[in-house]
């Protein structure tokens, strides 16, 4: 039976007192990928925010990796973070350490103590990114698909149940921004589910997946046709 990684019913997202969208109804299960598009402005980044804790939901349901979104506490947080894998559009790569530290960081941040599991770690999220002989760099010395390979496999530190990417290829070339879908479709492949916020329709049709759009706030899936509206 699939396994329900992510549900919102009836759900409302307010940014302070702004209703930015409302009555959603949404459902994915495990190795899912499913992609989020809308103008700017459309609530595609507070709908992400909602589901990993930095936006509260208030009115509806919503259950996201076994966290009632409803009843979430400042505590509950950063565990809620520890399932998901979240990778931004500009990367959110820290400067001052090489691609190794930051994952390093990231680790101890998140309680792994050994240090040959945290480098083990380390050397198989890069590998799934093919950033393997990378680690020893820092940030500004990568190109930036480069760096939002680095971030993917930050997101993937933790096993995560599902990962958040919000515009991954945002700030990258078209060339580049193939390079980074193919490696998110390897990664849904060996069975992450995966939410993306993008307004890059032409991965859309490179790349078809379900498809839900935020629109007048709104929520809907769309049918994906053969050509970019």
């Amino acid at each position: 039976m699939a396994e329900t990684i992510l549900q919102l019913k009836d759900a409302t997202i307010y940014q302070g007192d702004s209703m930015v969208l409302q009555d959603i109804n949404f459902e994915m299960q495990k190795g899912d990928f499913v992609y989020l598009i809308g103008k700017t402005g459309s609530g595609k980044s507070s709908f992400m925010k909602t589901l990993y804790g930095d936006l509260m939901l208030t009115e509806g349901e919503g259950f996201i990796v076994d966290y009632n979104l409803r009843e979430l506490k400042e505590k509950d947080i950063p565990f809620l973070r520890r399932k998901l894998g979240v990778v931004f559009q500009d990367f959110k790569l820290l400067p001052d350490r090489t691609v190794n530290n930051n994952l390093e960081f990231v680790l101890k941040a998140t309680g792994w103590k050994d240090k040959s599991e945290i480098t083990q770690r380390i050397e198989k999220v890069l590998s799934k990114v093919d950033m393997k002989t990378k680690g020893f760099k820092f940030p500004h010395e990568l190109s930036g698909g480069e760096q939002q390979r680095i971030a993917i496999a930050r997101a993937l530190l933790n096993d995560p149940e599902l990962i958040l990417a919000d515009e991954p290829t945002g700030n990258l070339d078209p060339q580049t921004s193939i390079e980074v879908m193919e490696v998110l479709q390897d990664i849904n492949k060996n069975g992450n589910t995966i939410l993306m916020a993008t307004h890059d329709y032409a991965l859309l049709l490179k790349y078809p997946s379900k498809t839900m759009k935020c629109d007048n706030n709104k929520v809907f899936e769309v049918v994906q046709r053969s050509s970019a509206k």
